[in-house]
């Protein structure tokens, strides 16, 4: 997916919402262990109740990886269910890979390749040649950590050098000379707030992935006051908050009333843009 298709998405749908599929098999609803493969079926319905709402989809291997092979195979075909029912829709791997060349490569062709995702989260803290092997895929993006919404961010990501600039500031600004606009977003978290508008200044154009809004506790209209562009150059997640809005039958439904919500604020957010 390119830069404009991903934009003519957001303004026709007039929503930049992510939905982040990150299923725990202790949370998900109790009627679903009885399901062979519980997993796909809760992605599956969370998918089908909140496409309307949403642009993309985010799921966090995390959440796959710690169920072995089955979650695996969940995963997969979590991937391959939104490619044939939603093919417009973005789908971002959030695995944040990052090791040197050989390496890189490899896990590049697993997730565009195999897996055959539009973006994957990439850590860049060892440099040029563990980030460039996911750059040289058309239509493939590399979603690299800039500025995280965690509270150890402030270990690292905030010191500066002897001219006062943040490391975040260099990783921003350093990426930009690998990727371009078309193939290079730059995960910043919610909380942030204000920090946004230090991130627009290194990146003026270049989409952002937001997570940490909602159950994080981060704002979307301080999101959108400080780092929206007139592309909107946003995706902002949200999982906790639409995909366990309920732990019962009715779960996808919850979902999707959530998923409409954000949706309804977006929208206001989108016609502010001139």
């Amino acid at each position: 997916m390119t830069y404009d298709q991903l934009k003519a998405q957001i303004f026709k749908k007039q929503t930049f919402l992510c939905v982040g599929l990150d299923p725990d098999i202790r949370k998900i609803p109790e009627h679903l262990l009885n399901e062979d493969e519980p997993i796909f079926e809760f992605n599956k319905q969370i998918i089908d109740a909140t496409a309307d709402y949403c642009v993309a989809y985010k799921p966090n291997l995390a959440f796959y990886e710690s169920q072995g092979i089955k979650g695996m195979m969940a995963f997969e075909r979590t991937i391959h269910y939104i490619k044939k029912f939603y093919p417009e829709h973005f789908v971002i791997a959030d695995a944040k890979r990052g090791d040197i060349g050989n390496t890189s490569t490899m896990y590049a062709r697993t997730f565009f390749e195999e897996y055959n995702v539009d973006a994957l989260t990439v850590a860049p803290y060892m440099g040029e040649d563990s980030v460039t092997p996911f750059l040289e895929y058309d239509g493939k993006w590399v979603i690299i950590l800039a500025l995280t919404s965690n509270k150890g961010s402030q270990d690292f990501q905030l010191t500066e050098d002897k001219q006062g600039k943040r490391l975040f500031e260099h990783v921003l600004s350093k990426s930009q000379e690998w990727g371009n606009t078309d193939n290079m977003m730059f995960v910043v978290g919610a909380t942030q707030g204000k920090m946004f508008e230090d991130i627009r200044c290194v990146a003026p154009q270049h989409f952002l992935l937001v997570p940490g809004v909602g159950a994080q506790g981060g704002s979307l209209q301080e999101v959108c006051q400080y780092g929206m562009t007139r592309d909107c150059g946003l995706l902002v997640n949200s999982s906790r908050g639409i995909i366990y809005a309920r732990n019962d039958q009715d779960f996808a439904k919850a979902a999707a009333v959530k998923a409409q919500a954000l949706q309804k604020e977006m929208a206001i957010e989108l016609a502010k843009i001139k």
